[in-house]
């Protein structure tokens, strides 16, 4: 009878097909167990008082359609399993065109820079006010225009129009501000420089601005004023309708134009401020002329009158004799005591 041999290895143990199966089985339930934990904890969002949201579906085997609007300042809001929710500003917002670096909604100096009637480069600074159209049809119209897509900044990145406040302005730039200048430059093309600007009068009567030389401009603030709020009026008339034109809605409300300042290009506006300073020099020359005129007629008044009374202009010449002198000797017979 022969003895097995040893081979110095522990024998093999074979896992029933079974179990497998079952750590498999349970490993792919805890996926999704947690996925779906996730997605349901996701499904829920709200909005700020100042801000609206378009729910757009995006589960795996679902569409990419809207879903619902969040109104401003909703409590917790089941939106669907990844669903995206995309948040524009319900409040009113403002998009300000200005010199002032830092003010304006692009970065550094902002000027509407648009040729008046007769040429001169004007630079225009204002204020556009404006409130999204809350409506729920409105708001899902807007963002299958406007939030599917990308629009590039003038930093050159591109933003979805619900990208906080980049995408915002991104948005604004690229559609509104287009029509906003338009505008403006309409507007401002019928009247002449010095209608807006009164002191373009003082170069403009000089041909320092390439107006007609024989035709002088005169400068009238009053006018300029009223000249200033036709164009704030005109452009408020015309803003709105050429919007819901151009972006194909009434997307916004409330639209209102505030103009804050009219600038003439540097050079007119150094050349204003040599002219200015010329009718300076003049007004004080123009000034000693009628002074000293003045002067002489009074002269010749006086000494009319100390011919008629010789004994006058001498009290005079005593009144003007300086303190602490006790004698006037105007002769060499003659000397009179001044106390």
């Amino acid at each position: 009878m022969s003895v097995p041999k040893f081979s110095g290895r522990a024998p093999r143990r074979f896992v029933p097909a079974t179990a497998v199966g079952m750590v498999v089985g349970g490993m792919i339930a805890a996926v999704v167990l947690v996925v779906s934990l996730v997605g349901v904890f996701g499904g829920f969002d709200k909005t700020t008082g100042g801000e609206i949201g378009v729910v757009r579906n995006g589960g795996w085997f679902d569409n990419n359609r809207v879903r619902q609007v969040i109104q401003p300042g909703s409590g917790m809001t089941w939106t669907g399993l990844w669903s995206v929710t995309h948040k524009y500003p319900a409040q009113q917002r403002f998009y300000t065109i200005t010199a002032d670096a830092g003010r304006g909604e692009r970065t550094g100096v902002d000027v509407v820079r648009t040729p008046s009637s007769d040429g001169v480069d004007l630079g225009i600074e204002g204020t556009i006010y404006f409130t999204l159209n809350l409506d729920p049809k409105t708001m899902t119209e807007f963002d299958n225009k406007f939030g599917t897509r990308q629009f590039r900044g003038i930093d050159g990145n591109l933003r979805y129009p619900y990208e906080s406040d980049e995408g915002w302005s991104t948005f604004l730039d690229a559609i509104v501000r287009p029509v906003i200048d338009n505008d403006l430059r309409i507007q401002i093309s019928s009247f002449r420089c010095a209608e807006l600007v009164s002191s373009c009068a003082l170069v403009q009567n000089g041909n320092v601005t390439g107006a007609n030389p024989g035709a002088a401009v005169v400068a009238n603030g009053g006018q300029n004023n009223t000249n200033i709020a036709k164009v704030q009026d005109a452009v408020n008339n015309s803003l709105p309708r050429d919007l819901r034109e151009m972006l194909g809605g009434d997307f916004f409300e409330g639209i209102k134009f505030n103009l804050s300042r009219i600038t003439l290009p540097q050079t007119v506006q150094d050349a204003v401020n040599k002219a200015q300073a010329a009718y300076a020099a003049v007004s004080e020359a123009q000034a000693r002329v009628v002074q000293a005129q003045a002067e002489a007629d009074a002269n010749k008044k006086r000494q009319e009158g100390y011919n008629a009374c010789p004994t006058c202009s001498q009290i005079d010449i005593v009144k003007a004799l300086p303190p602490g002198l006790t004698t006037y000797a105007p002769g060499a017979n003659t000397a009179i005591p001044t106390r």
